[in-house]
């Protein structure tokens, strides 16, 4: 099956949408390494309903309109790495967590540096919010789209916002 792809422009790097039939499968970042998410073959359509909306709310999210994300979402993975991937969709706007405290959350309090691995292949990254989990010190770590853009995102949630 071949999978529909949309690349988009952002304030922190061009994004490649894939989505299936029914939901978005990954956001992959211009300087992604290779492999890093495996998809299956793909084909640009940026008509797609599930790209178009998740395109939509992306621009609303980096405009600061929007703080929960309600495209549809399908992982795929081992279930370690789909228990992460669900336990980052909890993480608060504008709030971090430590790999430790997302160990935890799944049931697997030894399990930092398997959570930082999994965390390091989150297909739908801003979306699943990998970007808000931090070293226990508070210090910035790896990032599929680089620190720069995991600092700059962090800073777009905790701007202040007239209400």
């Amino acid at each position: 099956m071949t999978l529909a792809r949309h690349t988009m422009p952002s304030p922190v790097s061009t994004l490649t949408l894939v989505a299936d039939a029914d939901a978005l499968l990954a956001i992959l970042w211009e300087s992604d390494r290779p492999g890093r998410v495996r998809l299956a073959e793909t084909a640009a359509q940026p008509d797609h309903p599930v790209l178009a909306e998740a395109a939509r709310q992306l621009d609303a999210y980096f405009a600061g309109d929007l703080r929960r994300f309600t495209v549809p979402l399908r992982f795929e993975g081992t279930e370690f790495q789909k228990a992460v991937w669900a336990a980052l969709l909890t993480i608060p706007y504008g709030e971090t967590r430590s790999y430790g405290a997302i160990a935890a959350q799944i049931g697997r309090p030894d399990a930092q540096r398997a959570v930082g691995a999994a965390n390091g292949r989150n297909p739908i990254s801003i979306i699943a919010p990998c970007h808000r989990v931090i070293g226990s010190g508070g210090s910035l770590t790896g990032f599929a789209g680089g620190l720069e853009a995991k600092r700059y995102l962090l800073d777009l949630e905790r701007a202040p916002r007239l209400l």
